[in-house]
């Protein structure tokens, strides 16, 4: 089952702080990773303890995406965040927070 990939308005200030490249290896990672099965962990993609931003994480390096899945009706993946990891803080556009 194909799923479609939704953005949060947040997401597109996110990915602003992070160098072109960056940026698409975050995209390029979102439709090959989340696409098909994204509530299925591999190596990178692991559901996450309870916390404010989201329910999933996909790793791509020190890239980190959070996203939500609606997998029961409408078949979509919304992005909520994304970010770089160090260490055991996460920078989420200008903002750190701590995991």
């Amino acid at each position: 089952m194909h799923f479609h990939i939704e953005y949060s308005p947040e997401v597109e200030d996110h990915l602003r702080t992070l160098t072109v490249r960056q940026q698409r290896l975050v995209l390029d990672a979102v439709d090959a990773q989340l696409s098909y099965e994204p509530t299925v962990e591999t190596r990178n993609r692991k559901p996450m303890r309870p916390n404010p931003l989201a329910p999933w994480e996909l790793r791509v390096g020190k890239l980190r995406v959070y996203y939500d899945v609606d997998d029961e009706q409408a078949f979509t993946v919304f992005v909520r965040a994304v970010g770089i990891k160090e260490r055991n803080q996460v920078r989420i556009g200008r903002e750190v927070i701590e995991l």
